[in-house]
């Protein structure tokens, strides 16, 4: 970073003065002219009440007598606080960590935390964040949501599409699988994410013909890719509200049937946003569709409602670790407990492991060194439109050996 000046107003909430003249100091080095201080968080709510005054960036201490940094984050919501936050703190990592989690539940940006004291490489790293996290937040706050009628016209009209994100062995590279994953290519607003119009398909009881519409698509495209030689497990995601009616299971076996793919091809993911409703029927459906030799998954292990209940009710063959437990795990010691916990869980049960989420070498070195079966994540791959697939394949068998990917001599074709 360079010593130009740059535009961000700062704000600096911490009761002790010295840190005040520390952190305003390094700012200063790093190019940042407008930075003010505050020593208690009375004082810094009314500077955020004058739009000449008011912050792009807090630097949030947490640990402050009267009014502390978790009471300030509250008031941040009402006063609907559009800047990003850092905050700085003498805390234990856990308390940031879950400091951080309260900032992003109030879906507040921040850029990350800091430890006292403060080191001004860490702090730099930070700031860096600062253009990129504005601009992406800028278009999050703008996501339009969808309505049932145009949610329910665009599954009619065939303009849902199915991409698909490779799942892939970590011992030896292999392409095993791949999960399927629904966008919405819309006429005039271009590629549409799941964010903007599942939620909505559920609350308005579409969600059945949403996932009928995914399944259908991508049972076709299975049995295309299992003609062409190609042996892929195909996975569709599942939610609980798919399981209320005893006639999902005969629609996904005649959809299976009509498409000429056999059951054990197929992966079913069970995603648990609420709790079951009747949990005679959820059972029923899933020990159906499992003596008729479908695969299935228990989706995001550890959160929601996924969880071990599930694992000893429902006959899983496979357990997919929750992204949030897996990116960063190699450096977290709470997140690599976790992880671990989840891996050896299924060992135990003797039921593949699937990690989500790998976004970088770090965690594909982790999943190596713990014998993880499977991996998932844009560091393999984003997810794909079906046709991109083989050229893909061809990438990435390359990538492997350019890259030692894998200890093993096998070839992952």
């Amino acid at each position: 970073m360079n010593t130009e000046p740059h535009t961000t107003r700062i704000l600096i909430l911490d009761d002790d003065p010295f840190i005040l003249k520390l952190l305003h100091r390094m700012l200063a080095n790093m190019g940042f002219a407008s930075v003010i201080c505050c020593e208690n968080g009375v004082e810094a709510l009314k500077l955020l009440e004058d739009t000449a005054t008011r912050p792009g960036l807090i630097l949030l201490d947490l640990n402050m007598p009267g009014m502390d940094g978790i009471e300030f984050i509250r008031h941040l919501v009402g006063q609907k606080f559009t800047g990003n936050l850092i905050l700085v703190s003498g805390e234990e990592e856990r308390m940031l960590q879950t400091a951080e989690k309260l900032v992003q539940a109030h879906q507040i940006p921040i850029l990350g935390y800091l430890q006292k004291p403060v080191q001004p490489d860490a702090l730099r790293v930070l700031l860096m964040k600062l253009a990129t996290t504005s601009a992406h937040n800028g278009q999050e706050k703008h996501q339009k949501i969808y309505s049932a009628g145009e949610i329910k016209a665009a599954i009619d009209s065939g303009e849902l599409i199915n991409y698909y994100q490779p799942k892939v062995k970590v011992a030896t590279g292999a392409v095993v699988g791949v999960e399927t994953l629904v966008r919405w290519r819309h006429p005039v607003d271009g590629m549409v994410y799941p964010g903007q119009f599942v939620h909505a398909a559920e609350q308005h009881g579409l969600i059945d013909h949403l996932t009928q519409a995914v399944i259908r698509q991508a049972f076709i495209q299975a049995g295309i890719w299992q003609k062409s030689g190609l042996e892929l497990k195909v996975a569709v995601n599942v939610s609980m509200d798919n399981l209320t009616s005893l006639d999902f299971q005969d629609v996904v076996v005649k959809l299976a049937a009509e498409a000429g793919i056999l059951p054990g091809k197929i992966v079913l993911e069970i995603t648990e946003s609420q709790l079951m409703g009747d949990i005679r029927i959820s059972l029923e459906i899933l020990a159906r569709l499992r003596l008729k030799r479908f695969h299935l998954s228990i989706d995001d292990f550890g959160t929601g409602h996924s969880s071990l209940a599930q694992l000893r009710d429902i006959p899983f063959g496979e357990l997919k670790i929750d992204q949030g437990f897996v990116h960063h795990a190699s450096t977290n010691e709470t997140l690599r407990a976790i992880y671990d916990a989840s891996l050896a869980l299924a060992k135990q049960l003797n039921i593949e492991a699937v990690a989500e989420g790998v976004e970088d070498r770090e965690d594909w070195e982790l999943l190596r060194q713990t014998g993880c079966d499977l991996a998932q994540g844009n560091f393999i791959s984003r997810p794909m439109p079906a046709e991109a697939l083989a050229g893909w394949m061809d990438q990435w068998h390359t990538r492997i050996r350019d890259e030692s990917l894998i200890t093993s001599n096998t070839d992952p074709a």
